[in-house]
């Protein structure tokens, strides 16, 4: 008998019924840089169509993502005074702090996520604190770590996402949480966060380049796929309820390994350089546009992703949402 698979392939309608992947917009997080000081807020260059909001324009975005059906910001701050101990991270009248109670105020249903490290907040661009050599003090880090989470946490947030990578600090901000009464945030950790060039543009965006060095002493290295199983699984047991696999679009190997492996809800963060490199694309006329994004989207999803964080969500949202 010959076999014909293209007899499903035939017209839209049937290759929607036997589609074996969909990614709906509820999966979807839409990054959002929320600035303390208004003339900081504006356009990114790197990140055509991304910009810096102020605390108003936050809640305005906030609320048009909502209504397209993407149920979940991830919050970044960019404060008006950076120093060495990132002290404006845990201020309770810090710009995140602001955002997630203006939010939470505005729009009930819509999940606040807190991107929690230190890199935006001082003014030498690492995620933690520093030592008399410059290196970054591990668990000095995790203690003020665990300090901002409770701070968001009284501001209302529904997670934390530990992005710094120190040892240790998903245990240390779970026990934290938990001892001042939230047990019911909850935490995703940017488990497997390599040091990558695809965040380039980011560093731009929230202001975090580092003055010295690099990020290679606590970042993954890019080659290490089996250190990156042992990160995940490290978090899972410490307490995180979501693990994160950072970049999304040259780790799709891990994505799969880490589904195959576990069972816990992984996340993907399709970062600024991905996201630039396509917009450069679009711009030029090299690539179409929503067929790309559509085909960027299943890619993370047949991998096995079940969160999708993505400057692209309004515009998936757009075509693909029923709306509210």
């Amino acid at each position: 008998m010959l076999h014909r698979p293209r007899r499903l392939r035939r017209t839209p309608a049937l290759r929607s019924l036997v589609r074996e992947h969909r990614t709906p917009v509820d999966a979807l997080v839409a990054p959002l840089f929320v600035v303390e000081r208004d003339a900081d807020a504006g356009p990114i260059s790197s990140m055509p169509g991304v910009v810096r909001y102020t605390l108003a324009q936050c809640v305005e975005e906030s609320k048009r993502l909502y209504a397209l059906g993407v149920n979940a910001v991830l919050l970044f701050g960019i404060p008006a005074h950076k120093d060495a101990v990132a002290s404006r991270n845990a201020a309770d009248d810090g710009i995140v702090q602001r955002a997630i109670a203006a939010i939470e105020a505005a729009i009930p249903e819509m999940l606040t996520i807190a991107d929690l490290c230190n890199c935006e907040y001082t003014d030498h661009g690492h995620c933690g604190l520093l030592d008399e050599n410059g290196d970054v003090r591990n668990d000095e880090t995790v203690a003020l770590l665990a300090t901002v989470a409770r701070s968001y946490a009284r501001a209302g947030v529904d997670i934390v996402a530990p992005s710094d990578m120190m040892d240790g600090r998903v245990g240390a901000i779970r026990r934290s949480l938990d001892e001042a009464g939230f047990t019911q945030v909850g935490i995703m950790a940017y488990s497997a966060k390599y040091s990558s060039a695809f965040y380039g543009p980011f560093r731009e965006a929230a202001g975090s380049t580092p003055q010295f060095g690099d990020r290679r002493g606590y970042q993954m290295d890019p080659p290490n796929a089996r250190e990156a199983m042992r990160e995940i699984a490290l978090d899972i047991e410490e307490g995180a309820d979501i693990v994160m696999v950072k970049p999304a679009l040259a780790y799709l190997d891990i994505v799969r390994s880490a589904r195959d492996r576990f069972d816990t809800p992984i996340a993907v963060y399709n970062v600024s350089g991905e996201y630039a490199m396509m917009e450069a694309a679009f711009e030029r006329g090299w690539l179409e546009r929503e067929r790309t994004i559509d085909e960027l989207m299943a890619s993370f999803t047949r991998a096995g992703a079940d969160i999708i964080i993505t400057y692209f969500a309004a515009d998936y949202a757009r075509r693909h949402g029923r709306g509210r």
